[in-house]
């Protein structure tokens, strides 16, 4: 497979992410999930943030770390979840650079690292490449036209795996974000 093939990114429609696990040629592609919307930025950011957890991060590593079996791991992680079942690891202003070097405060696109670590488990056991796409990333940004949402499913990078399990805890991850993200554009 060429550099290339591996690389590129496509607009798909939710039918076609199913097709795409038996063609071949579609496995390798990086599939996002694009949605505008006529929202304004902030609106959107706070609709995101609204919608995922925000567990204090030095709380949550020692509670998760300091955890001496299964069951305390899994409370300490429920603790920082939304009620969709997803939390913040890290959010950036990726447009923070570009506004420094240019003087406007034009240019916004944040980053949001999101996921749940009990949902990655379940399919690294299967597949433990999994392990190196999640947590997530959702981009918002605002460009011209308006402000976009971006998303790369899950499903698309454990494609390639053929593994039905893992796969379908990459479904349901996908639809859990593809909520977030239709709530937050509407």
């Amino acid at each position: 497979m060429s550099e290339n093939a591996s690389n590129r990114r496509i607009e798909i429609t939710r039918e076609a992410i199913s097709r795409a696990t038996t063609d071949p040629a579609q496995m390798s592609a990086r599939v996002e999930l694009a949605k505008f919307t006529s929202k304004r930025f902030d609106e959107v950011i706070a609709g995101v943030n609204a919608a995922i957890g925000h567990p204090d991060m030095a709380e949550f590593a020692r509670s998760t770390h300091e955890a001496r079996s299964f069951a305390e791991l899994k409370s300490a992680v429920e603790k920082g979840l939304s009620e969709v079942g997803l939390m913040l690891f890290m959010q950036l202003d990726q447009c923070a650079v570009v506004r420094k070097e240019t003087g406007h405060e034009t240019s916004k696109m944040i980053r949001f690292i999101i996921g749940n670590p009990l949902i990655m488990k379940e399919m690294a056991k299967n597949v433990p490449d999994a392990g190196s796409y999640a947590p997530v990333t959702v981009l918002v940004d605002e460009r011209a036209d308006g402000v976009h949402l971006s998303y790369d499913r899950m499903a698309s990078f454990l494609a390639p795996y053929a593994n039905a399990v893992a796969l379908e805890v990459a479904r349901e991850l996908d639809r859990k974000v593809e909520k977030i993200l239709q709530q937050a554009a509407a």
